[in-house]
């Protein structure tokens, strides 16, 4: 690990992501089979979503605000010890109450991964390969999504839906075994980082000093910088989501696929998800090794990403064959992985490490936000197909890209308070 030790540590921050979106994905993928035996319809989905969504906007801004206050290791302890017992206990369920009060709990400690990540790509990596670490980072909640149709499916097949819950609970808590042993301590603290590694995270001229506490949200939310962020990913995460939450049930209204037929297909779309992660961080850093600067280098890539994803959208709309379409939505999620891993890094860009964590949980909350609205949408504008939400989907995408655009300047820096 001799001068890589920040890549084993992202490297396994994304194996929580896998996991993390096997656990949420599992009652989309077992949806037909639960609601017959619970006596559900697509209406008590929405609101298990919404439920899940609410909670998720919630714990947003309580771990980012979390993990600037108790840390990275103890923040990710947590997080992942209450994601991974509330999606066992779903094996448990008997109703629409009992599932809604579990999609809570999993919804608040599943949100903790995403401003935790943030924050560890802000303390462990310089702004050149900020993007490519959160690329990486991202890659796990595109494997997690092309692992969790088919597993599944298998394990539904093999055990049923209780104890495929039970199952996929259980890798949570043998993540938390590596992560004790590998994550002990930040980079300033860390006994096996070397002197060089060291230097090269402190040592490209981007990282700000973060002495004394991190800036309050309060503070934060007086730039114009921090408002990019929120309003973009306001506009932009809801079509991730659209696709998470609801394509095994648009597969299986449209196409008249079963589970088993939803883990064939469902996994696709989200393999351009994963290329999209790596190829917009590896884009990104090699525009700002070539000489451009930090900031104009994430715009030009985060505009890419909504050119790539406009168009597809728009085809969707017409698409009317199960593979065209899932290759269709495989282009729409390899745009939104090439733009939102450069606008994640965005706050650290911004503000350095000190603050991330809490803009990163805020801006999550705003996207939530927005999905909420998408989420309740979808039931109403689906009800003779989906050509409508597809359609709003690809309408709200430049307006994210404007936000970033319009609001987006440059870094800004806080005082410590000796400073």
């Amino acid at each position: 690990m001799k001068n890589g030790l920040r890549w084993w540590i992202i490297g396994l921050v994304a194996v929580a992501t896998v996991i993390n979106y096997i656990d949420r994905n599992a009652l989309a993928v077992m949806w037909p089979a639960i609601s017959k035996d619970i006596g559900a319809d697509k209406a008590d989905y929405a609101l298990l979503v919404t439920i899940f969504m609410i909670a998720y906007a919630a714990g947003q801004s309580l771990f980012g605000r979390l993990f600037d206050v108790i840390g990275t290791r103890l923040g990710f302890t947590v997080s992942i010890l209450v994601w991974s017992v509330s999606i066992a206990m779903h094996s448990l369920a008997r109703g629409i109450g009992s599932f809604g009060i579990l999609r809570a709990t999993l919804g608040v400690s599943e949100a903790g991964n995403w401003p935790g990540a943030v924050k560890v790509n802000a303390l462990w990596f310089p702004s050149s390969e900020r993007a490519l670490a959160q690329g990486i980072f991202n890659s796990g909640a595109a494997i997690g999504a092309i692992i969790a149709a088919p597993l599944v499916a298998l394990l539904f097949g093999q055990f049923g839906w209780r104890a495929t819950f039970v199952l996929v609970g259980v890798l949570g808590m043998l993540w938390l075994l590596p992560w004790f042993w590998l994550y002990r301590g930040d980079p300033g603290a860390h006994p096996w980082l070397s002197e060089a590694e060291r230097a090269h995270i402190a040592g490209d001229g981007q990282r700000h000093a973060d002495a004394g506490p991190p800036p309050r949200l309060a503070e934060l939310l007086r730039h114009k910088q921090s408002w990019s962020i929120i309003v973009a990913r306001f506009f932009l995460d809801p079509v991730w989501w659209l696709f998470v939450s609801w394509l095994p049930i648009y597969l299986a209204e449209t196409f008249g696929f079963d589970v088993q037929k939803i883990g064939l297909f469902a996994w696709v779309p989200f393999v351009g998800a994963m290329f999209g992660s790596l190829f917009g961080g590896w884009l990104a850093g090699r525009l700002i090794r070539s000489g451009w600067s930090v900031l104009k280098a994430r715009k030009a890539v985060i505009t890419l990403g909504g050119a790539i994803m406009l168009p597809a959208l728009l085809l969707t709309i017409q698409a009317a064959d199960p593979l065209y379409a899932v290759l269709l939505i495989a282009a729409v999620l390899f745009g939104f992985q090439v733009a939102i891993n450069n606008i994640q890094t965005l706050p650290s860009d911004f503000f350095g490490s000190g603050g991330a964590g809490s803009l990163a949980g805020f801006s999550g909350t705003a996207a939530v936000t927005g999905t909420l609205i998408t989420t309740w949408l979808v039931p109403v504008m689906t009800r003779h197909g989906y050509a409508s939400i597809f359609a709003l989907a690809a309408a709200i995408v430049p307006l994210s890209m404007l936000a970033i655009w319009l609001l987006g300047g440059g870094p800004r820096r806080f005082r410590s308070p000796g400073g």
